[in-house]
């Protein structure tokens, strides 16, 4: 069993895979702003505050860790803004990761970012501009600085993320010429990253999840 970070786990896809991770049997550290409020409890569950951007949070909550989840998400009233959370987290948690030692990394972007940004349906690019491009411009600069590092990235790309049950009939896509538009719960998506903390097959790749 593992010891798991995961950064971010306060709620939704997070708070799926801090409880699926558990119930496997991995030590989860959860490190969030809010992670004293999680609705979860479980004996080999630690709740840290940090915050993301910050150097000496990450890093201390990376200590005697195995893997390292990121999994963050802003509100809709940070849309309109200008973003820099995502690749500011990236930076420091890449930093953080090799001062510790640590070279299991998971991130969660989302499909829409990077090279796959090329692969959202016609009538779907116009909204997604207008709506998400601050958040997806930033998430793409997140997977460059993940890809430029040394470590054993996963970057998963989930479809849109629903609130549904776990089905596990969900797929993964690998290769771009398999990508293309769908949803996938909460559930099933932290089913996947909950392999990812074990499994190496999907190391320095950027799997697309859809039902």
């Amino acid at each position: 069993m593992k010891r798991v970070l995961i950064i971010g786990a306060s709620k939704a896809i997070e708070l799926k895979t801090a409880g699926q991770g558990l119930k496997v049997g991995h030590h989860v550290r959860a490190s969030a702003h809010s992670a004293a409020g999680m609705a979860l409890s479980d004996p080999n569950l630690e709740k840290v505050r940090g915050d993301a951007l910050e150097s000496q949070d990450v890093e201390a909550a990376l200590s005697g860790v195995d893997v390292a989840i990121q999994t963050l998400g802003i509100g809709l009233e940070d849309l309109c803004r200008h973003v820099h959370l995502f690749s500011g987290a990236a930076g420091v948690l890449v930093a953080a990761a090799r001062a510790q030692g640590v070279k299991r990394l998971t991130y969660v972007t989302g499909f829409g970012v990077g090279d796959s940004q090329a692969s959202i349906s016609c009538l779907q690019r116009l909204p997604f501009q207008i709506v998400f491009s601050r958040a997806y411009d930033d998430k793409s600069s997140q997977e460059q600085l993940i890809k430029e590092s040394d470590l054993n990235w996963t970057i998963v790309r989930p479809e849109i993320l629903t609130i549904g049950p776990r089905t596990g009939r969900y797929k993964n896509f690998p290769e771009p010429s398999q990508w293309r538009n769908g949803t996938i719960s909460w559930s099933d998506g932290a089913e996947f990253l909950v392999r990812q903390m074990e499994d190496q097959t999907y190391v320095r790749q950027t799997p697309v999840l859809a039902n």
